[in-house]
Order: C-alpha cells, then structure tokens, then sequence
C-alpha cells in the first residue's frame, strides 16, 4: 500500500494566483520530507478556484526543489493536446529527473463552453482518447511515427478513469486512478476492469489508485472546519457554473444559504474522509478493504495552508501506524 498526494494548486480569497502555485511547489517538498510515494499535480483550464493550467512546468518546478519523491500528472488531459507535443514534455521531465517522473492522463474536457472553444475541443467532437492514448505510447515507447527527443527511457503511464476509462485502461493494460462515483459504487467497476486487464510487460497486474480528500485534525469539529471551504466551492460551482477559489470557512454563513446550496455542501462534507487520527484510520481501512486499492491519492484542499501541512503529517503518520501495526 502506497500513500500519495494530488495537489489541484487552490487558489485563496484575499491572495492572488501565483501563491497557489508557490504553496504546491512548497507542499511537494514537505511531501517528500514526510515520506509520500509521489506528488501530483492538475490541469484545469479557465477555473478561477484552481492555478494549475500547465502540469508539465509546474512539474519541472517541482522536480527541481525535490530530490526523490516521483513528481506527475493527475492528470493531462488528452484531448486538448497533441499526443506527439505531451510526450516531447514528458521526454524532458524524464530527462531532467530521470526514475522520478509519471504520465497520469485523463479525458475531460474544458469546464466551460468558452475553455473548450478556446482549447479548440467541444462535446460534440469524437472520443479518441483510446486512439491518442496509442499514439502517445508509441511516441513514449520509441515505437511511433516520429522520434520523440529527447530519448529517455518511457515513464509509467496512468489513466484517470471513469466507466468508460477504465475499459480503456483495462485494453491498454495500464493502471486506473478512480474517484467519486466510481467509489461510491457497488465495486462492479473496479471487477471488470481487473477481469478485462490485459497483462504488459511494464504492468504485469492491473493497479488501482484511490483518489479522495482526506483531512485530519484534533477534532472532529475543526476537520470539518478545514473541509467546509472546498465543500463550499463545490457547491457554488453548482449554482453559478463557476468553480471559486477557497473562503476563509469563518467567512461562510451556511445558515444563511439557500436549503439547496447546504444540501450540497453536506453531501460533500459527507464525502470526504475526515476528523481525527483514529476516525481517518477507520475509514481508510474500510475503503481499502472495499477497493482492495493499492494506493492512496489524498487530493486534500483547506483554505488554511499551516492546517494543510498539518493535516499531511498526520496522515503520513497514520499511514506509519497502520503499516506497523
């Protein structure tokens, strides 16, 4: 069982957009010191609450204050890019940090009509995600059309995976990253992506990552203080089609939102894996029994960045307990 982290680079009310960038950059090399498998971070495009629209270069910031945790992608998304222009990226992280780098890839699309207008992609066009998935491979492996420079060993390649990309992972016989729905489900999922998986030589076994928010701290009332802010954005995004950048949670008057927004907001909070030590411990353990995952993807967001690092110490601290025990 492995314990990493997914860093959406949150953007804060009152602070401007570099700083999100500046805290991930910072977290991964608290991340490493704390012990973490791997660091990745996201591509969302367009989306006032999230920095991050380039994972590649924020990667090569990452890589460069870092020295051994694997740094990736969770994940770029494939059809707003050129196959052949993802790998040349992936080739020169390889390069500059040989052994450490991940290609996590997925298939969403541009938040809003205007981003996918602007990344030149829309709803209507075709899925080729299978298709440039291939591609890619090819490039990466040495086998395309065109040379990839420079020529660098392949990095491990994931897949960000929902029903039909898990189909698409288990074909490929590549590793899934899976979250929401998937793990709310009855397990249906995850058995026919490892029925289907079709061995490789890179990936003997089909591999499944979890992917969740996870937050720990000494009260069961102040870890639901640190998840309000991201159940808050969440549910704003609904209501406006726009996804915020994290409030300060003594800024948000719940009592006084619409009965649909609170509705929202506790689902949410519901959702998230969070209070003490011991209650983390507990719902870590039955979610792993549940997925039989092989890791652990926490994708933690509070708006209090010093609870931030707190609470990955804890649950790197967790995770000790647990493998020990």
């Amino acid at each position: 069982m492995l314990l990493s982290i997914l860093d959406r680079s949150r953007t804060r009310a009152g602070f401007p957009d570099a700083s999100a960038l500046t805290a991930t950059v910072e977290r991964s090399v608290h991340a490493e010191e704390l012990g973490f498998h791997r660091f990745w971070v996201a591509e969302h495009h367009g989306v006032p609450g999230i920095a991050s629209g380039a994972p590649p270069v924020l990667l090569a910031a990452i890589g460069a204050r870092t020295s051994r945790i694997r740094i990736g992608s969770g994940g770029v998304m494939l059809p707003n890019h050129q196959p052949f222009v993802v790998a040349e990226q992936f080739a020169m992280l390889g390069a500059l940090y040989p052994g450490r780098v991940d290609a996590g890839l997925g298939r969403s699309l541009g938040f809003t009509e205007p981003v996918r207008a602007a990344l030149r992609t829309g709803r209507d066009e075709p899925d080729t995600f299978a298709e440039d998935l291939d591609e890619l491979r090819g490039y990466l492996t040495g086998t395309g059309s065109v040379t990839v420079r420079p020529s660098v060993p392949s990095p491990p390649i994931y897949v960000l995976a929902t029903g039909q990309g898990l189909a698409v992972a288990a074909k490929a016989g590549l590793p899934v990253v899976v979250g929401g729905p998937i793990l709310k489900g009855d397990g249906s999922a995850l058995a026919a992506y490892r029925r289907h998986f079709r061995p490789t030589e890179e990936n003997p076994a089909p591999t499944v990552i979890v992917s969740l928010d996870i937050t720990i701290a000494e009260s069961a009332e102040r870890a639901r203080q640190l998840v309000l802010p991201e159940a808050w954005a969440m549910a704003q995004s609904r209501r406006t089609g726009e996804f915020p950048p994290l409030i300060d949670p003594a800024d948000i008057d719940l009592g006084a939102a619409p009965a649909r927004t609170r509705e929202r907001v506790e689902r949410s909070i519901a959702g998230a894996v969070h209070g003490t030590p011991e209650t983390v411990a507990a719902q870590l353990d039955e979610l792993v029994e549940r997925t039989d995952a092989d890791e652990i993807l926490a994708s933690t967001s509070t708006y209090d960045l010093e609870a931030l690092f707190d609470a990955d110490a804890a649950l790197a601290a967790v995770f000790q307990t647990s493998l020990s025990s």
